[in-house]
This record gives structure tokens, sequence and C-alpha cells, in this order.
């Protein structure tokens, strides 16, 4: 079985939230300070070392605007990892 920090849900989810992070026009520093987090942990969630566990997905959703529940159906219909 594949790690979860080389899964393609946990890339997707990567990918995602950089995506969502740009789109809202925020520089990493920006999306820290309304997380209330140093910018090295937006660098570690989006460069993929650190898994982003549900409480958290949750904090970036109110932070940059999206629905958390439609993110993880996307997530779920992705291939899991054998």
């Amino acid at each position: 079985m594949a790690r979860s920090l080389e899964s393609p849900r946990h890339e997707a989810l990567r990918a995602f939230l950089v995506e969502r992070r740009q789109k809202a026009g925020l520089r990493q520093i920006d999306l820290a300070k309304r997380l209330r987090r140093p910018q090295s942990y937006v660098t570690y969630v989006e460069t993929g070392q650190k898994i982003v566990d549900v409480i958290e997905l949750l904090e970036w959703a109110d932070a940059l605007g999206f629905d958390p529940c439609d993110t993880l159906k996307r997530l779920s219909k992705l291939q899991r990892p054998k």
C-alpha cells in the first residue's frame, strides 16, 4: 500500500488547495494569517509534506470560501491506492 503522502487522493487535495488559494488571489503568507498559522504550515501542506486532517480542511474551506463536503465527494471518487 502506498504511503498517504504519495496517494492520488493526497496529491489531488494538495493541488486543489493550491488552486483555491491562487484563485482567491492570496499569497501563502496571507492564507497563513487567515488560518492563524505560520507560513511554513501552508508551505508544508501545499508541497505535500503534511497531510491535512478533517478539521484543517474545514479551516481551509472557511479561509478560502469553498464547500468541504463537495471537496470530499470529489476526492472519494478517486481510486484508492492498492
